[in-house]
């Protein structure tokens, strides 16, 4: 993304008038997209945001283990939807608001690590399946006040996902199988299946 779009969606998220405490607005994509880049940008160029990452209400790995759903990390059925969808409706009714954090480190996520204070004006909510159009993710529509797609081609987000992987420790073999068997079908579901958008950015 250019800083010439950067600056138009900036100007647009601005222009949003806030209902109750605070505007809302969704940065939605597949796996390695650039969404959580993109999300820092907008909420440290815009006054009084935060960002809020979907990232937070993974299940704990020992619950995915318990349900056979530990190599499928990342899908839909692996977040706590029912918590994340609380903490959304939340946003625009309440001052102050914390929120878990995930370290990808560690990974695991660390309740209470973040805040939504009582002067935000604009928090930027990003995550993969913000724009799902599938049952229970779908009622998170009404909470936006804007809907922002970021869609890479599926050869640039391979890429993206190995190197990822092999960041974080795994063998090429290894990086590559979980890139090729877990996220990239994700990320062809999440580009597939989407409610509304307001805003869609491509990229190589």
């Amino acid at each position: 993304m250019n800083s010439a779009d950067l600056d138009e969606l900036l100007e647009r998220i601005e222009s949003l008038p806030i209902s109750g405490k605070r505007r809302v607005v969704a940065i939605a994509g597949p796996p390695a997209s650039g969404k959580s880049w993109l999300a820092a940008q907008v909420s440290k160029r815009l006054k009084h945001a935060v960002t809020v990452p979907m990232d937070g209400y993974h299940l704990d790995n020992r619950v995915l283990e318990d349900r056979g759903l530990l190599a499928r990390k990342g899908a839909p059925e692996t977040f706590d939807l029912g918590g994340f969808a609380s903490l959304v409706k939340r946003l625009k009714q309440e001052e102050e608001i914390f929120f878990p954090l995930f370290d990808r480190a560690r990974d695991l996520a660390i309740a209470g690590a973040g805040l939504v204070g009582r002067d935000c004006k604009s928090v930027i909510v990003e995550g993969n399946y913000l724009l799902y159009d599938r049952p229970g993710w779908r009622s998170l529509d009404r909470f936006w006040d804007l809907r922002v797609f970021l869609r890479p081609s599926e050869t640039v987000l391979r890429e993206r996902l190995i190197d990822r992987w092999l960041r974080h420790g795994l063998d090429r073999p290894a990086a590559i199988a979980r890139a090729q068997d877990n996220d990239l079908p994700n990320a062809r579901a999440v580009s597939s299946n989407l409610t509304r958008l307001d805003v869609e950015i491509s990229s190589a």
